[in-house]
């Protein structure tokens, strides 16, 4: 696929790391607003070309950095309620100040396909043994009184520090639910095969029904579907499973249906980006029936991406470098039976980029940040196209980003991809391209590029239209 030219205009700068970019309309306004969520707590908005502080909730969130600075937690998700201009609702998805635990391991996990017991550990004392409280809550925006939060739809307990899902929060245009990414729990590898266990909530796509008006205040922490509270338990059903870190998901009009698309962040191979039209969720009080009773629960029509068994279009592998070429490398399959049980029920990738390729018009990869479809006009070579971030592209220094496009394909085939190249010179500087979105009709991109891979490095954040 063919290289694609744009500009990237600054919007603003002096941000700390910008986790989600969407618009919204405000009550009495007829114009979107641009609003941006910051990791640790804050959301702006950007209205007449003016930046405003929308809501701060850094208080709420748990002390980030305390590992070196790099950090998966804080402001994750934040979504506005399809109806959001009249009834001033909307939702975040962010960790919880004051719940640090010792994690779920004392150390490092790396799965041994000669040692079973470091496929088959199971992750016990959940009470004391984890890293942290995710919430999702549910907040209001009243013309008169200001905003105050509503209610608390879900706090979930997670083993380890990342994979807590990124612009975790998108309602859903067709069913009008909230929809929830939840990552496979952190560490690597997937050590207690959450993502894979239909009754954990890690590693899952879940949809909440936030129009059904159950005012529960502060329900119980959970980590299995199971211990969700009665009087909430219906709100929630499953989508999709098998998912290792998910930015969220993403929708384009096609016809008179909708293309979800999911970007499963990699772990030592491969990033890929998933796409499907149909599915058939499983409500979760089914199964917890199924599980209750002991018996088999029919995941058929259940999106599966894969995880932890296959890494995008490979088989999950255990990486070591070639003591002789350090160019090339030996890879062992990590969980070869996962890989062959799952081999029939997960879908297939819509494209993969990799974190080793020699090829002249590609690029190696690190982790995937962002994926949005563009339906504008603005840049007639991406009209209709899925566009994609990289958080830093490994062969250049300093670090920089980078975007690239594939484009929809409805033959369930594997698709190329190409790159997207600015003309924007970041100087000497570093600069990581950390979230990407999208205004209410697709038709104009938002890239949040940070000068850090720290969060407790402060105002590095720049975010720019790409023109």
């Amino acid at each position: 696929m063919k290289k694609v030219n744009v500009s990237l205009r600054p919007i603003v700068r002096n941000l700390n790391l910008p986790t989600v970019i969407k618009t919204a309309t405000l009550s009495g306004d007829s114009t979107e607003s641009l609003f941006i969520a910051t990791q640790i707590g804050e959301i702006f908005f950007i209205r007449n070309g003016i930046i405003n502080l929308f809501l701060d909730i850094r208080q709420r969130i748990i002390e980030l950095g305390s590992n070196g600075g790099y950090d998966e937690r804080g402001l994750l998700g934040l979504a506005f309620h399809p109806d959001f201009y009249y009834n001033g609702l909307f939702y975040l998805h962010y960790t919880l100040a004051g719940t640090q635990g010792p994690g779920a391991l004392s150390g490092s996990f790396m799965p041994n396909p000669c040692n079973q017991d470091t496929l088959n550990l199971e992750w016990l004392n959940r009470e004391n043994q984890y890293d942290h409280i995710d919430t999702v809550e549910e907040w209001i925006l009243h013309p008169n009184v200001g905003i105050q939060k509503r209610r608390t739809l879900l706090n979930n307990r997670r083993p380890f520090m990342n994979h807590n899902g990124v612009n975790s929060l998108n309602f859903s245009p067709e069913t009008a639910k909230l929809i929830l990414t939840t990552g496979d729990g952190g560490s690597g590898y997937d050590p207690f095969n959450l993502s894979q266990d239909i009754i954990e909530i890690a590693g899952k796509i879940i949809e909440i029904d936030v129009n059904d008006n159950t005012l529960i205040d502060n329900p119980t922490v959970v980590t299995r579907f199971n211990e969700i509270p009665e009087n909430i338990i219906s709100l929630f059903t499953v989508i999709s499973k098998g998912v290792r870190n998910i930015l969220g998901i993403s929708f384009q009009r096609y016809y008179n249906q909708y293309v979800k698309y999911v970007g499963n962040v990699g772990q030592d191979l491969v990033e890929s980006i998933f796409s499907y039209i149909y599915y058939k969720p499983i409500p979760v009080t089914e199964i917890v029936q199924a599980f209750l009773q002991g018996r088999e629960l029919n995941q058929e029509n259940l999106i599966h991406v894969g995880w932890r068994g296959w890494e995008g279009d490979l088989p999950t592998a255990i990486t070591r470098s070639c003591s002789a070429n350090f160019s090339l490398a030996e890879e062992t399959i990590a969980f070869y039976n996962e890989a062959i049980n799952t081999s029939v029920s997960r879908i297939h990738p819509l494209t993969c980029y990799y974190h080793r390729d020699t090829r002249p018009d590609k690029f190696r990869g690190s982790s995937l940040t962002g994926v949005q479809p563009y339906m504008g006009n603005e840049i007639p070579d991406l009209t209709g196209c899925i566009v994609f971030t990289d958080f830093a592209r490994r062969e250049v220094s300093p670090s920089r980003g980078v975007l690239a496009y594939t484009k929809l394909r409805t033959d369930c085939k594997q698709n190329d991809y190409g790159i997207i190249e600015t003309d924007y010179d970041f100087g000497s500087e570093a600069a990581y391209y950390v979230s990407l979105g999208t205004n209410m009709n697709q038709s104009r991109l938002y890239l949040g590029v940070y000068g850090s891979a720290s969060v407790t490095n402060f105002n590095q954040g720049t975010v720019f239209e790409i023109v």
